[in-house]
């Protein structure tokens, strides 16, 4: 039985804690961490490593999603979680120094699964992890990942804006990563010009 603390819209502790379960079946803010893996290709564009969720997930089995998230379990802390969730999920060890802090993002989902309801409400802290990966080398945890790709981050976001239900990333998470990325070339574009 996992557990998870309840929290408020600032990701601080309420001090309720409730199983995973009910949390979903009730609507409860609760804490994720997601970890996005991005890089620039050849063509000076930026992508995103996408996981394909496992086809036996408790919710949206089979689609592409963040790169690494999960649920902050009971008594645990957001950076932490990041950490442990790149490693179980993609078999990254990373440290508290790879990951860049984008900022908090609140998400809501109502959906319904093997016919039962299902209510994703969650604050999250959301990280980016830009060292090298190769995906050939990533130890996939099968019960979650069924496989990863490299997507371009505007192709991502063209289908994320036109709803495709494969694609289950709030748009407003990827407007954070297409920030961070435009400040980024901004920055190696004047460096160039030097």
């Amino acid at each position: 039985m996992e557990l998870l603390d309840i929290r408020d819209v600032r990701g601080s502790l309420t001090g309720e804690v409730k199983e995973r379960e009910r949390v979903h079946e009730d609507g409860d803010l609760h804490g994720t961490s997601h970890v996005w893996i991005v890089r620039r290709n050849d063509r000076g564009k930026y992508e995103l490593l996408l996981q394909k969720r496992s086809a036996d997930k408790d919710s949206f089995p089979g689609c592409y999603d963040i790169s690494s998230a999960g649920h902050i379990p009971a008594g645990q802390d957001y950076l932490p979680s990041a950490i442990r969730e790149l490693e179980e999920e993609l078999g990254i060890c990373a440290a508290a120094e790879d990951l860049v802090f984008l900022g908090m993002h609140e998400g809501y989902c109502r959906e319904e699964f093997y016919g039962k309801p299902f209510i994703n409400h969650e604050i999250s802290k959301v990280y980016l992890y830009i060292k090298p990966v190769d995906e050939k080398e990533l130890i996939l945890q099968k019960e979650e990942v069924d496989s990863v790709s490299w997507m371009e981050l505007d192709e991502c976001f063209r289908r994320v804006l036109e709803k495709d239900p494969s694609y289950i990333m709030f748009p407003d998470e990827l407007t954070m990563i297409k920030k961070w990325c435009d400040v980024q070339s901004t920055a190696a574009n004047s460096a160039e010009m030097k």
